[in-house]
């Protein structure tokens, strides 16, 4: 063995030595990691796009052109002041045809502008002994209602010539016709069915992705190889829950533009509205993916995940005002289902898109969903498990 040639320190010194330094992980770019590679798996399944994005819109799709853009029933109301103690009252009140509305004043105003009912009707006795006519039916009406009012008014015809005909055949007619228009705007379907198949693919896709994902990791141990790494425990999640959130708020922008610019679903206040729907969707699908969480960890293999998440899904989806109004249901149902997270998010989609409402006018859905949020996560909290 040749011997070991040690250097002088001189020598030593023309080397120089480099100490490591230690370097603190960070946090953010490892959770930043997790929310990419999640995110890309989420756009990457056919199941994910298909549920979430393709079956809405096809949804959608079918029902706009179904309802052909407007209401499919005629509905009046009278007005307050109107005259009740004649034939052409009694005879349009018992017409199967028409559809009178009660409620209050500004109620039936408010309806009217909105396209919710054909017109106000205001029967009054003629002053003037000139004209031919006894009554004057007054027709309030709006352009959302144009379609129907021509309808509307050779209804009212007939019934004029009927009661002429039967009354008196020598007065010439009994009553007359005038017609007032206000401003007001339609009222589609589509401004229905569109935030009902949006809350559809948000609650969908929320808990089916959250428990499917989440225990798929955990059975596979990817999430005990993650904890083993230096990010922390709650990164992990927060960087899954944030690709979930990329991905399914991504599918909200395509669907409310879809149905704008195709079926011209209304924006009351334009992209105010807009950026107040996607606030909603948020807060709604932090809720839904609280319920994925809990799926996650109390299911004890994947074949009872289904059946937990249609447990909790599908009485809202007939319950929620998804595919019919809710208020079709029985009235002493009315004041449990308001409480249901989906309905919460459904009522304050549409009174911000149609209604023309904000956020601050929304306050007792928004509770709603807050108040669920802190009851899931709580619970989540509780019962989620690692591996």
């Amino acid at each position: 063995m040749e011997p070991i040639e040690l250097l002088e320190p001189l020598e030593l010194a023309k080397y120089p030595t480099f100490a490591p330094m230690p370097q603190q992980y960070s946090q953010i770019k490892g959770m930043l990691a997790i929310t990419r590679a999640s995110l890309l798996t989420t756009f990457k399944s056919p199941q994910a796009v298909f549920f979430s994005l393709f079956f809405p819109i096809v949804l959608i799709a079918i029902f706009g052109a179904l309802s052909g853009g407007n209401g499919i029933s005629i509905d009046v109301a009278f007005d307050s002041k109107s005259d009740t103690g004649n034939v052409v009252y009694q005879v349009i009140k018992s017409l199967p045809v028409l559809k009178v509305e009660h409620a209050s004043e500004e109620e039936l105003n408010d309806r009217l502008k909105k396209g919710r009912i054909t017109a106000l009707i205001n029967i009054q006795k003629e002053k003037d002994s000139s004209t031919k006519a006894q009554y004057d039916i007054h027709l309030k009406s709006t352009s959302a209602s144009k379609k129907d009012l021509p309808v509307l008014e050779s209804v009212l015809r007939d019934v004029i010539n009927k009661i002429n005909s039967q009354t008196n055949p020598e007065i010439a007619t009994y009553a007359a016709i005038t017609h007032e228009e206000v401003p007001g705007r339609i009222y589609r379907m589509i401004d229905f069915y569109l935030p009902g198949m949006l809350g559809f693919s948000l609650i969908g896709s929320a808990v089916f992705g959250v428990a499917f994902v989440l225990y798929s990791l955990r059975e596979t141990l990817v999430l005990k190889r993650m904890y083993t790494t230096p990010i922390k425990r709650g990164y992990i999640i927060l960087g899954e829950g944030i690709g979930r959130i990329l991905f399914q708020m991504t599918t909200a922008v395509v669907i409310i533009l879809f149905g704008t610019f195709v079926y011209h679903f209304t924006l009351s206040n334009g992209w105010v509205t807009f950026v107040e729907l996607m606030v909603i969707s948020f807060i709604g699908l932090l809720v839904f993916m609280g319920f994925g969480f809990v799926i996650s960890s109390v299911a004890k293999n994947q074949n009872v995940i289904p059946i937990y998440a249609n447990l909790f899904m599908f009485p809202q989806y007939f319950l929620s005002g998804t595919f019919f109004p809710k208020s079709l249901l029985p009235e002493g149902m009315q004041g449990i289902i308001k409480f249901l997270p989906l309905t919460a998010m459904n009522d304050a989609m549409r009174n911000v898109a149609f209604e023309g409402s904000h956020l601050t006018q929304c306050g007792p859905q928004l509770a709603i969903l807050g108040a669920w949020a802190l009851l899931i996560y709580g619970i989540a909290v509780k019962v989620f498990r690692w591996e």
